[in-house]
């Protein structure tokens, strides 16, 4: 029997079901921004700091600038979310990811006003920014790291999950595989809907994105109690 102290208290963010959300609005953008933007992929800004070096190497100081702007958003969203973090942690009006939420949800509605073309540099900004809010607050699946903004961790982490299944015949990394697979799985179905969506409805197919959202800030409403073999509380 679990006792009150092995009782881990783990909220709605820390659901598959969240995540998979998450994961979902973070492919959409990423085929968004391709599509629709200038076919810049905003979500990671590894491609931005090697295009920076290029344009540094090269003296082409003001392409060099360009790339360093969502470099910059990136690291104000990470600032941000973790500033909201400190303040905002123990109040219970809103949780903290909320209003990360609803600050994501206000970019991305703004965002499907504004046509392709002149402004296409700002909105990938603005991406980069909330892809950066996201991936800082949103960083646990069910104890597991994880990201639903980009890929690479969550295909070694599912890899390295699915070896030790393997080696050690245990069914628990072979759940956690499935998980970190799963979550690759909707961020290539959120790809796939953002390429439709883009084709459909260009620009205003941000909203959809919005929506999914909308919908992950009524469910931090909710927290959810579920029993674990660690001793405990999570913090999330």
């Amino acid at each position: 029997m679990i006792t009150q102290q092995q009782r881990t208290k783990i909220q709605r963010s820390d659901s598959f079901l969240v995540g998979a959300l998450l994961a979902l609005t973070g492919g959409f953008l990423d085929a968004y921004s391709y599509l629709t933007r200038g076919g810049v992929f905003a979500n990671a800004q590894t491609g931005n700091m090697v295009l920076l070096g290029l344009r540094l190497s090269e003296q082409r100081w003001s392409e060099a600038f360009h790339y360093l702007l969502p470099i910059l958003a990136f690291a104000a969203g990470v600032l941000l979310a973790e500033w909201m973090k400190s303040i905002f942690q123990h109040k219970h009006l809103l949780h903290w990811r909320q209003i990360v939420i609803a600050i994501e949800c206000a970019l991305l509605f703004g965002i499907g006003f504004i046509p392709s073309g002149d402004w296409n540099p700002s909105v990938n900004i603005a991406i980069s920014f909330i892809c950066a809010l996201q991936v800082e607050s949103f960083r646990k699946m069910h104890g597991l790291n994880y990201t639903s903004t980009m890929c690479t961790g969550n295909l070694r982490s599912g890899t390295e999950q699915l070896f030790l299944a393997i080696h050690e015949k245990d069914g628990v990394h072979l759940q956690n595989a499935l998980k970190y697979f799963s979550i690759l799985f909707v961020f290539i179905a959120g790809a796939v809907a953002g390429f439709f969506s883009s084709d459909s409805f260009g620009v205003r197919a941000i909203w959809i994105p919005f929506a999914v959202l909308v919908l992950v800030f009524v469910l931090l409403w909710h927290n959810i109690a579920s029993e674990a073999d660690s001793v405990g509380i999570i913090e999330v």
